[in-house]
């Protein structure tokens, strides 16, 4: 495959990595841009993780948590342009999403479609949908929801920058006061900010760690080619060990210690035991709209000129 100025550009953007750096992993991966991201890696060349998801579609996320903050929900609707997503009329019809998909029975967004809408039971979420569609003069998509519940503590949420991005933190708990809802939002603002891939450790999947150990054996091994394979796996050991400590939640240094080095599972102990309770962070969910999905590039001075040719 011939390796394109787009490609080497959307290479560098991903990584980190240089222009002819890229250049180089596209041609020698026939231009797989995963491959392309590990053989980087494996030279040292790029960071740990992609960045964040390609942010390409416009909409809201919106989340929402029942009074007795036991139940919660998050959902992601779409839109083609930001204008839209800062319209009231967008904006009231998200939140009525949400609130379907806080009592939905749905497994998957098709179901979720299927069903009688909330707000009008003679038609159905899909065909509302295509109404609003209609309305607004925009295409629109559902994309994703998903519920989530815990009995034995709260839910806690978090929405940033005025719904690009929406957090729901799980929370069991045998005590719930101001103290502890106040340790909850702040894990959340913690998730938005940070966004860990896991809770804790035990989340981790294996595959994903044979993997990073690969990739990162590989580099270790081009650093050092001298080294024994003894060096080279203390090496590999290590970069786990602090890769695990940015990408799971409690293990990360939590973002408003004064010390600079208290985690935030050393955080969440710390609330519990001022507070004599019992605390668990069970999980996660955050959502950042249009994440990983690719925006088409408008080229309007190729469009007019193509206009005028015809």
């Amino acid at each position: 495959m011939a390796v394109t100025a787009k490609m080497v550009k959307e290479l560098r953007e991903m990584t980190g990595a240089g222009m002819m750096d890229c250049k180089k992993a596209l041609t020698s991966t026939d231009g797989d841009m995963d491959k392309a991201v590990e053989f980087l890696r494996e030279k040292g060349l790029a960071t740990a993780q992609k960045k964040a998801g390609r942010v390409a579609a416009e909409g809201l996320v919106k989340v929402m948590v029942s009074d007795d903050e036991k139940k919660a929900v998050a959902v992601e609707v779409n839109a083609e342009t930001d204008f839209v997503a800062k319209n009231e009329k967008f904006q009231n019809y998200v939140a009525q999403v949400a609130e379907q998909a806080m009592d939905t029975k749905a497994a998957d967004i098709d179901a979720f479609l299927a069903e009688p809408w909330k707000f009008d039971i003679s038609e159905s979420v899909a065909e509302e949908l295509a109404h609003k569609i209609a309305t607004i003069g925009e295409n629109m998509n559902i994309r994703r929801f998903v519920q989530v519940s815990e009995e034995n503590g709260l839910i806690a949420s978090y929405t940033h920058m005025g719904g690009k991005i929406g957090v729901l933190i799980d929370v069991e708990t045998d005590v719930v006061n101001d103290d502890i809802k106040e340790m909850a939002k702040n894990i959340a603002m913690q998730v938005a900010a940070l966004n860990p891939r896991f809770t804790n450790e035990s989340e981790v999947d294996q595959d994903y760690l044979e993997h990073e150990k690969e990739i990162l054996t590989v580099q270790a091994k081009n650093e050092k080619p001298d080294a024994n394979d003894k060096m080279i796996s203390g090496i590999v050991t290590g970069r786990i060990k602090k890769e695990l400590k940015e990408i799971c939640l409690v293990d990360q240094v939590y973002v408003k210690a004064e010390d600079g080095k208290q985690t935030v599972g050393k955080y969440v102990a710390e609330v519990a035991k001022a507070n004599n309770a019992k605390i668990e962070i069970k999980g996660f969910v955050r959502y950042m709209t249009g994440e990983g999905i690719e925006k088409k590039q408008e080229d309007f001075a190729a469009e007019v000129a193509a206009q005028m040719n015809k």
